[in-house]
């Protein structure tokens, strides 16, 4: 059935599809600039504040905070492959398998969440500028088509968003990692400091820093706008925090677009497809399903952002077809749906670090504990002739538990307990998965879900690059912990599937060339003006850095480029 009120009222300035970390900020940016803007969104609506488990603790999360095995296996059987993800303290953020299954060419583990806020409420927040030596590889490497963007079209938005939404780190000078407009760092415990001095004593350019994260370290209520406050480090971020710690659109952008009585926020609205006028060469809006009623619904707007995540967008994308576009909204290159990246995961290296038995910390830090940046492939000095490209690691030391002496009962057992043990180190290493055209996504029209949409496949590996790339990884790790002091040392290297390290990006990928390129430098679609993709759709590269940062940056630039349009009469 067909929504039959008058186009009128179903009339905007501007839709934006998504409410997740990008999608909240384009949100937030067009009702900042005056634009009646629509947010859709296919999950349920969720408040600020409406965290189930945040203040629980974990002997009141049930079954000692562990999901059952049953209930994995119904609802959860594809997200918790990584063995981990899922936990009693975050389910109700996890899609549910069953009711959103993917097909798989090759394993990719699509980790999502259907609800208001979408990832923003589960990011890991981890926040890092890339730099030419990141939008300038493609080109000097000859891989795939090079970025039409350099660090500095994007350095002043990157100041505007760490602004906002409050970066705590360090600034270091590292070209690899530019320095950032920083709130006081979450500082590295003595057993962190004793490994930066050791390892950069041995191995100079290798700098573990504090981890930069979207947690506020201070509060300052005339910047961090919204419904914010200082961090507590409860550690608790993954369930949502009901201080507005870290950012997230429920307790920043939403809020805030909100606030300026321009945004029209929909939940349950699964978008189907981009509506493409031909005469005009532009879209004129978009038709959802509503998930609650199954009514089919059109929208309306002058200016349409997709940030329904990069397999989402792309999926709304390839589904919007049209005479004129008969392979998706905007795909005359064929490049809609390839190029899929993901970083690595499923390696790194731990061990315990002797002494400092006299000391502790205070509080559970949001970020891990540190950061080492990539140190490979910078310059003519540190080039690898086994690989492209490079990793990073993030990591931290803690103080483990004490053990109980064999045959301890009583008292003697609940003092044993009571002791800290030695610090412990772990390191994972994240690395560049380079934009291969074969890694794709692609819809299944034979196979439509309970909404009458196409199944989405996917088809992405890893390959002799990655593969060299992650031995030299786990060796490096392992090195820096050896020169740190630590003993019983240990190491892995699982080759996880893309999609695990949770940053898939890629499959509508900026370019200069429209013939082989989704997206122009503003990313606006080359053939429809008015279509804008600001998620990790639109990532020509990898890099090794994590990208939310990179795509709420890319999308403040992107609307204030379409209000100057606008302005222009050109929009």
């Amino acid at each position: 059935m067909m929504f039959n009120t008058g186009k009128n009222e179903r009339q905007y300035d501007a839709i934006v599809i998504g409410s997740g970390i990008s999608g909240g900020y384009a949100a937030m940016e067009l009702c900042e600039k005056g634009y009646k803007t629509l947010m859709l969104e296919r999950g349920r609506m969720v408040k600020h504040g409406e965290y189930p488990t945040a203040n629980l603790d974990q002997w009141e999360l049930g079954n000692n905070g562990v999901v059952p095995a049953e209930e994995l296996a119904s609802k959860y059987f594809k997200q918790d492959r990584l063995h981990w993800w899922v936990n009693q303290d975050n389910k109700h953020w996890v899609a549910n398998d069953k009711e959103y299954d993917y097909d798989e060419d090759n394993r990719f583990d699509w980790i999502r969440g259907h609800h208001v806020g979408g990832r923003s409420i589960m990011w890991g927040r981890h926040c890092y500028r890339w730099s030419d030596i990141d939008f300038e590889a493609n080109a000097k490497e000859g891989i795939a088509v090079d970025w039409p963007i350099r660090y500095a079209d994007i350095a002043p938005w990157y100041d505007k968003v760490e602004t906002f939404i409050g970066v705590s780190g360090q600034n270091e000078g590292l070209k690899q990692v530019p320095d950032g407009k920083f709130l006081p760092a979450f500082p590295l415990n003595c057993a962190e400091q004793h490994m930066r001095e050791k390892i950069q004593g041995i191995y100079p350019d290798r700098l573990l820093t504090p981890g930069r994260t979207a947690n506020l370290s201070t509060y300052d209520p005339n910047i961090h706008k919204g419904t914010r406050g200082q961090c507590q480090t409860r550690d608790r971020c993954v369930r949502g925090c009901p201080f507005g710690a870290y950012f997230s659109s429920l307790s920043a952008t939403i809020p805030v677009a909100t606030d300026t009585g321009n945004l029209t926020l929909r939940a349950n609205s699964v978008v189907t497809e981009i509506m493409y006028d031909a005469k005009t060469n532009k879209a004129t809006g978009v038709r959802i399903k509503d998930a609650e009623t199954g009514e089919v619904m059109e929208f309306f707007a002058r200016i349409i952002f997709c940030n329904a995540s990069t397999v989402g967008s792309t999926a709304i994308l390839l589904n919007s077809k049209s005479e004129r576009f008969p392979d998706g909204l905007g795909n005359s290159s064929g490049e809609l749906g390839h190029n899929m990246m993901d970083h690595h995961y499923g390696m790194g290296a731990g061990g315990t670090l002797p002494g400092m038995e006299d000391t502790y910390y205070k509080g559970r830090k949001p970020n891990g504990g540190f950061y080492i940046p990539r140190f490979r492939n910078l310059d003519a000095r540190t080039k690898r002739k086994d690989y492209l490209r490079g990793f990073g690691y993030q990591g931290g030391a803690r103080r483990g538990k004490g053990n109980a002496p064999e045959g301890a009962i009583g008292e003697a057992l609940k003092m044993s307990i009571l002791e800290p043990g030695a610090y412990h180190v772990n390191m994972t290493c994240f690395g560049e998965l380079l934009p291969y055209h074969d890694n794709k996504m692609y819809l299944n029209y034979d196979k439509l879900d309970k909404n009458g949409q196409p199944t989405i496949v996917f088809d992405a590996v890893l390959r002799e690059n990655e593969k060299a790339l992650r031995v030299d990884g786990v060796t490096c790790a392992e090195e820096m912990l050896e020169a740190a002091g630590c003993k019983d040392i240990y190491s892995y290297n699982e080759a996880t599937a893309p999609g695990a390290a949770i940053h898939e990006m890629g499959t509508a990928r900026m370019g200069r060339d429209p013939k082989t390129s989704v997206l122009n430098k503003w990313n606006q679609l080359h053939e429809v003006s008015n279509v804008f993709v600001t998620d990790g759709a639109c990532m020509t590269s990898s890099a090794t850095q994590n990208p939310s940062l990179t795509y709420m940056a890319l999308t403040a630039r992107a609307v204030d480029y379409a209000h100057k349009q606008v302005n222009a009469g050109k929009l």
